[in-house]
């Protein structure tokens, strides 16, 4: 289920950036962070669950870079803790991964696709439950 988990939240992140406006990344709607900011959190979340798989749980935050390098980078941060969760076992509890760095970026994959909107270029609907994952 971890696995698929984080499948969904690459194909949910995928369609939530899929056809987003160069300018959005930098879009900052009065007391909320930037797309780039936001983006750049969710791979300081990816980055730690990493760390904890391999038993070190230390937090670190890295400096937004431009948003096509935080897609880039969070995307190949998640590649890399697919990668690791499916060689297994990890070093840590699964469930804990779940609740803390997993739902949380699955929350800000949310937020992401709420800024679409609100920058005026929402998110094509689709039928989640029939995806492809």
């Amino acid at each position: 289920m971890l696995r698929h988990t984080l499948a969904t939240l690459r194909f949910r992140l995928s369609r939530a950036l899929d056809g987003a406006p160069a300018d959005f990344g930098e879009f900052r709607p009065a007391g909320v962070r930037a797309p780039v900011e936001i983006l750049s959190h969710m791979g300081d979340l990816m980055d730690w669950a990493l760390r904890q798989t391999n038993g070190s749980p230390e937090w670190t935050v890295a400096t937004p870079l431009a948003w096509d390098a935080e897609v880039a980078r969070f995307f190949a941060a998640l590649e890399k803790l697919e990668a690791r969760v499916e060689a297994g076992p990890v070093e840590c509890e699964e469930n804990r991964l779940f609740q803390g760095p997993i739902a949380d970026a699955l929350t800000h994959t949310g937020q992401i696709a709420l800024l679409r909107r609100m920058h005026g270029a929402p998110v094509k609907p689709m039928n989640y439950f029939k995806a492809e994952i």
